[in-house]
């Protein structure tokens, strides 16, 4: 009997300790980097949330997030930075107000209605103390945002990192100088740029109507395909390829002055241009940046000339 309740006491001693030992197992592999805070919290725990295009994917795309640089929450109301014209000083850094949301904390989830695109409702993960994920179940569409504060927040290299984007912010671009030295050449004629993202590749367009004609009536000479690339050693300096069709191509050292302003230095011929924004486009609209081209249709249609 002493021999069958010791057995007994063994076999519940052991089953306490591998009890414990699991326990403890557990408990020490589990490391919890992102502390468990509501969804509100979190929002507002930076003021400026960074769109990570390349780490998004889904079927499609959402196109108020397709289209914003930063957006941010702010006491219900969702603020976004889709132009680069004004960024860092439109609304304060913050952008403009697109829309309102709402979160509900015990499931995480954040209503958003935007003033143009409608009503998504979003699954939040937080991946880390300033990351988070925004996953839209119905089209199994995911983004993740990158938090900053405004004070942080590299605003010039946002801008220079997206000068494609930024030329393609007004309808047309007017030259208003040319440098007096320099060798005459072909571009000397053309008086307006305009730039314009479609099919996977940028267009431009170039014009030799007089200086101070109206973007609506602008008759269009030359088409093609342009490229902005870095310059090795310099974050504030691009390289402008503009490829013509038929005519080869021109190339330039683009510079931006403000935010309405760029200059062109043609090394070919040694002259330096100056040209000025025309028709500011803001993108508080229903296509995302991808798919501007359709954003001035209707100003290219006015442009053309038969």
């Amino acid at each position: 009997m002493k021999r069958i309740k010791l057995l007994s006491g063994i076999a519940i001693m052991a089953l306490v300790l591998i009890s414990c030992s699991a326990d403890f197992i557990i408990v020490d592999d589990h490391v919890d980097d992102v502390p468990n805070v509501n969804l509100s919290t979190v929002l507002n725990s930076h003021e400026l949330w960074y769109v990570d295009i390349d780490r998004s994917y889904g079927n499609g795309d959402i196109p108020f997030l397709q289209k914003a640089f930063t957006i941010s929450f702010n006491n219900g109301h969702l603020f976004a930075n889709n132009n680069l014209v004004g960024i860092g000083s439109q609304g304060n850094g913050f952008g403009i107000d697109v829309g309102y949301y709402n979160s509900f904390e015990i499931d995480y989830i954040l209503d958003i209605s935007h003033d143009l695109d409608g009503f998504y409702s979003f699954e939040v993960t937080q991946l880390s103390y300033n990351e988070i994920e925004l996953y839209y179940r119905p089209a199994n569409i995911s983004y993740v945002l990158v938090g900053y504060n405004r004070a942080n927040f590299d605003y010039d290299r946002l801008f220079y990192d997206n000068i494609h984007y930024f030329i393609q912010e007004y309808v047309a671009w007017e030259k208003v100088y040319t440098s007096d030295y320099g060798a005459i050449n072909e571009f000397d004629y053309e008086n307006f740029l305009q730039f314009v993202p479609g099919g996977g590749e940028d267009n431009f367009r170039s014009s030799q109507d007089q200086v101070g004609t109206d973007i609506d009536s602008l008759y269009w000479d030359y088409i093609g395909i342009y490229n902005v690339n870095d310059v090795v050693g310099n974050d504030y300096l691009k390289r402008l390829t503009l490829s013509y069709d038929f005519l080869g191509n021109e190339f330039f050292e683009l510079s931006v002055i403000n935010d309405n302003t760029i200059e062109l230095y043609h090394p070919d011929s040694g002259t330096l241009y100056r040209f000025e924004g025309r028709g500011y486009i803001q993108y508080k609209r229903t296509e995302t940046k991808r798919e501007s081209k359709a954003i001035i249709a209707k100003q290219l249609k006015k442009t053309e000339k038969v």
